[in-house]
Parts: C-alpha cells; sequence; structure tokens
C-alpha cells in the first residue's frame, strides 16, 4: 500500500527499451538546456575519439606526434569541415580516417539538426492546475455537493476547441487478496470550451451516478482515491494539438472547502481577474446533506 497521501511514481520492471529511440525522444520531451549540453557533449565525445584515432594512425601533418591537443583540433576542423589548411592527412590510414569521420559528422549534423528543428516546431502547452481540488455544495444546484477545481493557460494565446477529461481511480481489494484498481470517468457539467485562456473550473456534481456518491474524506484515503485530469486542444497560432495532464491525490481533494472568486467587476465596467487567487479555498458552510467542515489550506 501507498503512503496515504504521497505522491508516487512507476517505476517498470522487465521493460524492453530501444536505447537510441528512447534517448531521441527523451530530448525532446527535455528542456533546451539539456538538449544543448547533451549535442555538445555528444560532438566532443566524437571529437575526443577521433582525436585518439589519429594519435595512434600519425600520417597529420605539422600535428605533433604525442599531442592529443592538435590531434583533437584537426578532428574539429574535419568534422566541421573547417579546413584552416594547417594541419592535412598525408597517410593512406589518416586520409580513410578522415572519411570514416566525414560520414560521422553528416549523421551527427543530421541528428541534431532534426531535434532541434523537432524542439522548435513542437508546440507545447503551459497549462496551470489549482493546488487543490474541492467538494462543497453549490448555490444555484439545490446544495448538491460539487467537485471543482481550476485550470488556466499560462500563455497569451488561445487553446480552442479545448475538451476535458477526468478519470477517477480507486483501489479496491478482491477476496483472495489480489487488488484491482476501478477507474471511472467523471462527468463534468462541461467537457468542452470553445476557447481557454487564463481560467476555467471545472465541475462534477456528486449525484448518485458520481464514484463521489457515498464516499467520505476518510474513505477516499483508505481506497487511495485519485483523480486524473487530461486536457486536449489547438493551438491558435500553430493549429497544432497541445495537452496537458494532472493528478489529484485524495489529500489534495477539500471536502467542504470552496475556491475563492477570481472575477470581478471593476467600476468601469470591466472585468477583473485576480490571478493571485488562483490557488485560494474558502471553507463553505455545512449542509445536513453535506456535514464537512475543513480548514482549507490557503495560499
Amino acid at each position: 500500500m501507498r503512503p496515504q497521501g504521497a505522491d508516487y511514481s512507476i517505476v517498470v520492471l522487465g521493460d524492453q527499451r530501444s536505447p537510441l529511440r528512447d534517448f531521441y525522444h527523451s530530448l525532446l520531451q527535455r528542456s533546451w538546456w539539456i538538449t544543448v549540453a547533451t549535442i555538445g557533449a555528444a560532438y566532443l565525445a566524437a571529437n575526443a575519439v577521433f582525436a585518439g584515432a589519429y594519435l595512434l594512425t600519425g600520417g597529420v601533418v605539422h600535428a605533433g606526434a604525442s599531442s592529443f591537443a592538435n590531434a583533437f583540433f584537426f578532428s574539429v576542423q574535419t568534422m566541421g569541415t573547417i579546413g584552416y589548411g594547417a594541419m592535412y592527412p598525408e597517410s593512406p590510414a589518416a586520409n580513410l580516417l578522415v572519411v570514416v569521420e566525414s560520414i560521422v559528422s553528416l549523421l551527427l549534423t543530421a541528428l541534431s539538426t532534426g531535434l532541434v528543428f523537432a524542439k522548435f516546431s513542437r508546440s507545447t502547452a503551459r497549462i496551470m492546475f489549482s493546488d487543490k481540488a474541492v467538494i462543497s455544495p453549490m448555490s444555484g444546484s439545490g446544495g448538491v455537493p460539487t467537485l471543482m477545481f481550476r485550470m488556466g493557460n499560462l500563455r497569451g494565446n488561445q487553446i480552442v476547441d479545448a475538451q476535458i477529461r477526468v478519470v477517477f481511480t480507486r483501489t479496491e481489494r478482491n477476496p483472495d487478496g489480489s487488488t484491482f484498481y476501478r477507474m471511472s470517468d467523471l462527468k463534468l457539467t462541461r467537457e468542452r470550451v470553445l476557447s481557454l485562456s487564463r481560467s476555467w473550473s471545472a465541475l462534477h456534481p456528486v449525484g448518485p451516478d458520481s464514484p463521489f456518491f457515498n464516499q467520505t474524506p476518510e474513505s477516499c484515503l483508505a481506497d487511495e482515491v485519485e483523480l486524473q485530469v487530461m486536457v486536449v486542444g489547438l493551438d491558435d497560432v500553430t493549429m497544432q494539438p497541445v495537452h496537458a495532464a494532472h493528478r489529484y491525490l485524495a489529500s489534495q481533494i477539500l471536502w467542504g472547502a470552496r475556491q475563492a472568486d477570481i472575477l470581478s467587476e471593476s467600476p468601469d465596467g470591466n472585468l477583473l481577474l485576480d490571478l493571485h487567487k488562483f490557488n485560494v479555498v474558502e471553507p463553505s458552510l455545512p449542509t445536513p446533506e453535506f456535514p464537512y467542515p475543513r480548514a482549507p489550506t490557503r495560499r
């Protein structure tokens, strides 16, 4: 059993990987500085290998017989097709090694160019999710308890035709002692919005057909409940699909709390969106149907 309220990662055993393909895909997901540092390290390592080969074969004019620095700089000139002319190959072995390095240089250049181009052309989403999801009776819905959480676009663009999916996961233990992870789709009052900009609140009424029905904070912790959220849409600038995902554990679902209002109207008639309150939650009044007052965490 996982520690209640603790985040976790999935450790995979026995997976068959493709090292080069997985490494390339991993670099596409990493930050720019990691990608540039990896390309630079691979370039320097390749030149160091060829520098050692030039030291072994010799045959490079004006290069010291035991100078690794000269061999390394000659390799850089060869791989970079610079060709200053101060050092050049004269033996058959050295010329053959230059041919091999030229082929390797073409492959490294092609891989690096493709990687950089793919990262530049790949559209990504910067969607922020509220720290906590809350459950409280909602006015205007007959006091029905409602699960709520916020999301917002951190970029100035629009994510058009944004769709959201939420999956409720609960750990169940069978009589034979085996563990089963039951997944259920949560039905939202609105699962699609024309454009996602700064803020959007997802709402799920906790009715008889909801997995949260008859649940309590204690039962959610005991069952290791978690919510998996996925948002998919189109970047209005590149018109490419983008997505974002988030996860709420049972300890991140506050019962008897509501999200603070972040939208108000100024005296001049404009709408004010206060993102400073994006993660702020407030206690809700308990009702006979929902007797869960909680002291929410403020931020």
